[in-house]
């Protein structure tokens, strides 16, 4: 049997609907959901000696890269916060709970709306986030460290790229129901 070019290319790269190419989306999102959970469980296992929780370690670390995240008066607001986690009003109460009684922040009125509340970190709560970042780094290190620097960059540009796209075409998750008093 004799091919043609057009035989060849269709079977050396197959159109996005073609049965190889769903296995190999769904393959990798397999794959990433494998790597999540270890690396989540990992950093989990790290941050345990230090009674901190990876949801606490995103919260610290979202507060502690806030422009003015040291002053009352700029600090984030709790719904700021919420809206950048991606959680519920309530789910970043019961977060700021934990992170305010084991002392890392401090709530604040703020100056602008009575009704509003400001975190600010406090001294351990910066010394938390430098621990977090250290944790971060060896866990990364141990799960991406055996892959060469050029696949690195590869697949960091090749997720950047994904989550762009997804972004760009997905409307922005609610965190309250229509209607609902926020």
């Amino acid at each position: 049997m004799t091919t043609t070019p057009t035989d060849d290319a269709a079977s050396s790269s197959p159109g996005p609907d073609s049965a190889a190419a769903q296995d190999t989306v769904a393959e990798l999102a397999d794959a990433m959901t494998r790597a999540i959970k270890r690396i989540r469980r990992r950093t989990s296992e790290r941050l345990e000696p230090y009674g901190i929780t990876p949801g606490q370690g995103r919260a610290l670390r979202t507060l502690a890269h806030a422009p003015g995240c040291e002053l009352p008066d700029r600090a984030m607001r709790l719904g700021d916060l919420a809206e950048r986690l991606h959680i519920a009003p309530r789910s970043a109460t019961t977060v700021v709970d934990a992170l305010e009684e084991a002392g890392l922040v401090e709530r604040t009125p703020d100056p602008a709306d009575r009704r509003a509340v400001r975190i600010v970190l406090t001294a351990a709560g910066h010394s938390a986030v430098e621990r977090i970042g250290q944790v971060r780094h060896e866990v990364a290190q141990e799960y991406f460290g055996p892959i060469s620097p050029a696949d690195q960059d590869l697949l960091l540009r090749a997720l950047r790229s994904a989550e762009t796209a997804y972004a760009a075409t997905t409307p922005p998750r609610r965190t309250a129901p229509p209607g609902a008093a926020r």
